[in-house]
């Protein structure tokens, strides 16, 4: 039995703010028990919801030396699924009504604080795992400490690490004399080869630098982060670390994401019905967002956060001919005020075919999935990006942008061969994507019966944990050996 420790800043069904709370839910789940003992480590937000703080129960408590004081650091348990998680509690860092805070500093000392004490919980827990998992910056002094301070005892002396990231943009910077203060670590950590980025500490770089291997979450997201373009100033060190480098796509729940029981939504569907089922779904969600009554029109969802990132930019720029074409958009998600406007200003000026609704509603995300013909996910980068998978599960045709995982796991359609699973377009250029989106229009009205052929591949595709689990298996074999 090989045992591996996830430790994440949020896990669903716990707490979540993104896609990483996914993966950290999702993955363990589908790592295959009978070799693997798979454990948990989260910190104990406030903010977490009652009826999931009513599944904790105490193990016991101790104070660590951190940051020149005597902290507290209270371990409780919980299992969820078959999965064993475990939380640290300390009221001054945990506490708020978010689980982050926008306070750059604070953030740094209380994941300095997370990661020290998810090392110093382990033989208090009983459990000594043979490789533990971190994601992204806010676990990336694990690797760091484990190197520094806990070689010296048996207990920790071989426990290996890797090191995932799922959005390089975020590193968790600031400056070295601060940093250091913090984390207590000598002046040698924090040069250009270790944990310095142009004279500041950047705790993703140290991560990167002291773990045993490195993923990202698509194949496409590996190769893109070598580049100038898409490596946050992290390109030269991804380039170093190549050999140590994969990319590994992420995969959706198929259990919550399942249109044949999906509780959101109120017309059910599979792969065999849905030419005569989906639709209902459709003229349900008119009704309710108050869209013009038709079935036949197109209707395009967008479920997302409002940024540059995401491509709105793009959108913003030929809005106007858009709303010319008989299409209906959907918009779900907040984000920049200025997207946020423009939507609002859109469905003002064309009400019966633009709805935006800006806030963010699980349920309503599913009943866009479930309703739309396509999705527009136009984005300037995507590691891996969940909601073209949804869609495909859904039967909804996505139309995205060629980059990390978008690119992995959309096969654009081919006329002329029959094959793909929906529309993408090269360039980051609006025109560009208004010209695809006006082809994938071209071949849902005029060529109705391709349209559903492409709806069949997309359903049939399978991205569900249980491949990309057995990918990080394999990785973890082949680390631990």
């Amino acid at each position: 039995m090989k045992n591996i420790l996830f430790v994440a800043s949020e896990g669903v069904p716990f707490i979540k703010t993104g896609g990483l709370a996914d993966v950290v839910g999702s993955l363990p789940k589908c790592i295959d028990k009978q070799y693997f003992d798979v454990r948990v480590i989260l910190p104990k937000y406030t903010c977490m919801s009652q009826e999931m703080k009513d599944k904790l129960s105490y193990v016991t408590h101790f104070y660590m030396d951190f940051h020149w004081k005597n902290e507290y650091v209270g371990i409780l348990y919980a299992e969820v699924e078959g999965v064993k998680y475990y939380f640290i509690d300390n009221e001054m860092f945990f506490n708020g009504f978010r689980p982050y805070s926008d306070k750059a500093l604070f953030e740094i000392e209380k994941f300095a604080f997370f990661s020290k004490a998810a090392l110093s919980i382990l033989p208090v827990i009983d459990f000594r795992p043979d490789l533990i998992h971190c994601h992204d910056w806010q676990t990336g002094l694990i690797p760091v400490y484990l190197k520094e301070r806990f070689q010296g005892s048996d207990f920790y002396r071989g426990i290996k690490s890797v090191m995932t990231i799922h959005n390089l943009k975020f590193q968790g910077k600031w400056s070295i004399k601060e940093v250091q203060d913090i984390t207590g670590l000598p002046s040698y950590y924090f040069t250009p080869d270790k944990l310095e980025l142009f004279k500041d500490a950047n705790l993703l770089k140290g991560g990167l630098v002291y773990a045993d291997a490195i993923t990202t979450v698509s194949d496409t997201y590996a190769e893109e982060i070598k580049t100038e373009f898409y490596g946050e100033q992290l390109d030269g060190l991804m380039r170093a670390r190549s050999n140590s480098l994969r990319g590994i796509v992420n995969g959706i729940d198929y259990e919550d994401f399942n249109p044949e029981t999906d509780i959101h939504i109120e017309y059910k569907y599979n792969a065999v019905n849905f030419r005569k089922e989906k639709v209902k779904n459709k003229r349900a969600l008119q009704a309710e967002l108050g869209l013009a009554q038709d079935d036949k029109m197109m209707m395009i969802g967008i479920v997302s956060r409002l940024t540059d990132q995401k491509g709105f930019d793009l959108i913003a720029y030929v809005m106007d001919e858009l709303c010319q074409d008989s299409v209906q958009l959907v918009i779900l998600g907040t984000g920049e005020e200025r997207y946020e406007n423009m939507f609002r200003h859109f469905d003002w000026k064309y009400n019966d075919k633009i709805s935006a609704n800006i806030y963010y509603s699980d349920a309503l995300s599913h009943k866009i999935y479930a309703a739309s013909d396509a999705f527009l996910m136009p984005s300037l980068f995507e590691p891996c990006g969940l909601s073209q998978l949804m869609s495909l599960r859904y039967g909804t045709v996505p139309i995205v942008r060629e980059t990390g995982g978008l690119k992995d796991t959309v096969q654009p359609y081919n006329e002329y061969e029959g094959t793909g699973t929906g529309f993408s377009f090269t360039n980051y250029n609006a025109h560009e994507m208004l010209n695809t989106i006006r082809y994938a229009e071209r071949i849902y009205y005029d060529k109705k019966r391709e349209w559903n052929k492409i709806v069949d591949r997309g359903m049939a595709a399978d991205f569900s944990w249980n491949v990309s689990a057995a990918k990080y298996q394999e990785m973890y074999d082949w680390l631990i050996g």
